[in-house]
């Protein structure tokens, strides 16, 4: 038992990677916690997350009301957002804004069931990874194993959001008002692939929030098994 705590104990403290990873390479298969647990816990605060944060993405307002995520004008249209706000057009501007943010929110719910499956892959040989890594490694491995498939899935759905809500009337009112500014550079931007990028970091973003409380929030760590895996880096 005193040869397990200490291993243990010694996974986070100042070694080399080598060292750190012939402690990993040590730990118990049976008794207080093993490799099956360590995997298991860190599905189950990877879940958490998505249970948690990426859910509140989804509710109106969810993006446009978290100023974590909230998706603002890309940098070569901010010149229309002021100008438009100095002409007294700032409700005009707010509105723009808002149905991008809704096309987020939309988007955000095709997330879950790819996030879902790519949780239940964790091996122990990432969990090893994951906790000899950085306070977001496990959001990044999600990102590293989900990425791909969820930009796939959340284009379309903004691109057919902006119809939904209008957001192509919108801009095109906004960006037409823009345009008939005398001496402007006209502008006729496609948002899609902008606001998909900027949707997929609102996701990462919301469940690195919650990884980050669960490895340094003791109280965060609302189960058995997250208090026996997250207890290996204190």
């Amino acid at each position: 038992m005193k040869y397990k705590i200490i291993a243990l104990s010694a996974l986070f403290l100042l070694f080399s990677c080598n060292e750190l990873q012939q402690v990993v390479n040590q730990l118990p298969q049976s008794g207080t916690i093993g490799n099956d647990q360590i995997a298991s816990g860190l599905r189950q605060a990877l879940d958490f997350g998505i249970d948690k944060q990426v859910q509140k993405l989804t509710q109106e307002d969810g993006f446009f009301r978290n100023e974590l995520v909230k998706i603002a004008l890309p940098e070569e249209l901010q010149k229309v957002d002021n100008t438009l706000r100095k002409m007294g057009l700032s409700n005009l501007a707010d509105e723009g804004l808002k149905v991008l943010n809704r096309a987020a929110e939309d988007a955000v719910k095709e997330a879950t069931p790819i996030f879902v499956d790519a949780v239940k892959e964790i091996t122990f040989s990432d969990a090893k990874q994951i906790l000899l890594g950085t306070d977001d490694a496990a959001t990044n491995y999600l990102k590293s194993t989900t990425e791909t498939q969820l930009y796939a899935s959340f284009s379309p759905v903004i691109k057919n959001s902006f119809s939904k809500v209008g957001a192509d009337q919108v801009w095109s009112n906004l960006i037409t008002k823009y345009n008939n500014i005398p001496f402007v550079t006209q502008v006729n931007p496609d948002l899609t692939d902008y606001v998909t990028g900027e949707a997929l970091k609102g996701v990462y973003t919301m469940i690195a929030v919650e990884e980050q409380e669960i490895r340094t929030k003791s109280a965060s760590r609302t189960t058995a098994l997250l208090q026996k895996v997250f207890a290996l880096q204190d």
